[in-house]
C-alpha cells in the first residue's frame, strides 16, 4: 500500500512539474494579461477591423505569444496602431499600402515593454520620418522587406534621408531589409546606410539582412564597423563584384552571405582580409554560389586559397565557372578545373568586337519586331479604329473648312 502511495505522489509529482514546465515555457503575457479588460477591448477594436488579436502558436518554437495581425487589410494609415494593446509581444502590419510612416507609428500614451517583434514589410513604404518609431526600446526584430524606401533623393524639404531612423531601437537584435529601397535608389545608397548605422545606436544588432537591393559598392569600407555585435551579414542577390567592407573591425563576424552577386574572381586583398579573422579564433562561413566566377588565368590565387582558407566556404565543392577561359571550363566545377589559360590578346578584342556589334544588332532586331507587333495589332484591329477614328477625321475636316471659309471671307473683306 505504501508502494502504492508512493507511486502516487511520484506520478502527481511529475505531472506538477510538467504543468509548470509548461507554464514557464508559456508567454508569461498570455498567462498574466489574457483578462486585462484593457487588452480585451483593444483587441476587440482591431478585429472589427479585420485583424487577429491576442495569444496565438508563433515562431519556429510555436509558443503562446500575443500577436496582433492585420496582413492584407488594404490599410492605407497607421491610425489604429495607436490603440495596440500594451500586451503585444509581436505586430504584423504587412501587405498595406502605407506611403509614409507618420511621427509616433504607436502613439505616446502605453510603454509597450513586451513588444519583442515589429513586421511591417510589403507596405509600400517610401518614407520613414525620423521620429516614426517610439515605444520601441524592448523589440529586437524589426522586419521592413520589400518595401520602396527613398534615401536622399531629394532636396531641402525633399530630402527623405532620417539617418536617426531606428535610433530607438535600442536592444535590436535583427533587422530585416531585403528588397527595402526603391529600384531606382541613387548611386550613394550605401553611403546614406552607413549614415544609418552610424547614428542609430544600432549597438545589439546580430544580424542583418540587405538582400535583392541592387547594392553595387560600398564606398565606406567601415559601412558596419559601428555594429560591433554583428554576427551575420546576408548581401545576396545584390550586385557586389568584391568584398568591399571591412571585417577585421567586426569581432564576432561569423557569416557573410554573397550568393548570386556580380563576383568574377575575389583578388588577393579579399582573401587575406577574411583569412585574419580565423587567425584570430574567429569562426567565419562565407556563401558565394551562383556567382559569375572566372576560370581564367586571374583565378589561380582564389583558387589556392579554396584548398588552404580555415574559412568554411559554404558548398565550396560545388562552386562552378560562370565564365573563363579554355572555354570548356564554363559550366565546371572549380575543383575539377586544372587548365586556367589567360584569353589571348587577339580573341580578347574579338571577344570584344562581337559583344560590340551583337548589341546593335540585338536593338535593331527588336526594334523591327516592334514595329510589326505595333502593325499586326493596327491591321488587326482596322474596323474598330475606323470606327473610332471616322468622327475625329470629320470633325479636323469640318475644323480645316471652316478656317478656309473665314480666310475666304476676310480677304473678300479687304
Amino acid at each position: 500500500m505504501k508502494t502504492v502511495k508512493t507511486m502516487a505522489t511520484s506520478t502527481l509529482l511529475l505531472l506538477l512539474m510538467g504543468v509548470i514546465h509548461v507554464w514557464a515555457d508559456t508567454s508569461s503575457v498570455c498567462l498574466a494579461d489574457l483578462n486585462d479588460l484593457t487588452d480585451l477591448n483593444d483587441c476587440f477594436h482591431f478585429k472589427k477591423l479585420g485583424c487577429t488579436c491576442g495569444c496565438q502558436p508563433y515562431g519556429s518554437d510555436r509558443k503562446q505569444a500575443f500577436v496582433v495581425n492585420c496582413t492584407n487589410r488594404g490599410f492605407t494609415n497607421t491610425l489604429m496602431l495607436k490603440d495596440l494593446p500594451a500586451a503585444t509581444e509581436v505586430l504584423i502590419f504587412s501587405g498595406n499600402n502605407i506611403r509614409q510612416l507618420p511621427w509616433n507609428v504607436l502613439g505616446n500614451d502605453k510603454d509597450y515593454i513586451n513588444l519583442k517583434e515589429v513586421d511591417m514589410s510589403n507596405n509600400n513604404i517610401n518614407e520613414i520620418l525620423g521620429k516614426s518609431y517610439h515605444k520601441v526600446s524592448s523589440v529586437t526584430r524589426l522586419i521592413l522587406n520589400h518595401n520602396d524606401l527613398r534615401i536622399s533623393d531629394g532636396f531641402g524639404d525633399d530630402n527623405k534621408h532620417h539617418p536617426r531612423v531606428f535610433s530607438n531601437f535600442v536592444n535590436l537584435r535583427e533587422l530585416h531589409l531585403t528588397n527595402a529601397f526603391a529600384d531606382n535608389s541613387p548611386e550613394n545608397l550605401a553611403e546614406d546606410l552607413h549614415d544609418i548605422f552610424y547614428q542609430s545606436n544600432l549597438s545589439q544588432l546580430i544580424k542583418l539582412h540587405l538582400e535583392q537591393n541592387e547594392i553595387r559598392t560600398f564606398k565606406d569600407p567601415g559601412i558596419f564597423c559601428n555594429l560591433p555585435k554583428l554576427m551575420d551579414v546576408h548581401l545576396g542577390n545584390n550586385e557586389l563584384e568584391h568584398l568591399d567592407f571591412d571585417v577585421s573591425c567586426l569581432k564576432q563576424l561569423r557569416f557573410i552571405d554573397l550568393e548570386a552577386n556580380k563576383i568574377a574572381k575575389l583578388n588577393l586583398k579579399d582573401l587575406v582580409a577574411m583569412d585574419t579573422l580565423p587567425r584570430r579564433n574567429q569562426t567565419l562561413m562565407v556563401d558565394l554560389t551562383n556567382n559569375p566566377i572566372n576560370c581564367d588565368c586571374n583565378i589561380r590565387d582564389f583558387v589556392a586559397w579554396l584548398g588552404s582558407t580555415k574559412v568554411t566556404v559554404r558548398n565550396g565543392d560545388m562552386l562552378k565557372c560562370g565564365q573563363g577561359y579554355p572555354y570548356d571550363n564554363i559550366g565546371k566545377r572549380i575543383l575539377d578545373v586544372h587548365d586556367f589559360q589567360c584569353l589571348p590578346p587577339k580573341r580578347y578584342s574579338e571577344a570584344l568586337h562581337a559583344s560590340s556589334t551583337t548589341i546593335p544588332v540585338l536593338i535593331a532586331f527588336l526594334v523591327c519586331l516592334f514595329v510589326l507587333l505595333v502593325g499586326t495589332l493596327l491591321y488587326m484591329n482596322k474596323s474598330h479604329l475606323k470606327h473610332q477614328l471616322t468622327p475625329i477625321l470629320d470633325s479636323v475636316s469640318r475644323k480645316v473648312q471652316y478656317t478656309s471659309i473665314g480666310k475666304q471671307d476676310q480677304e473678300m473683306d479687304v
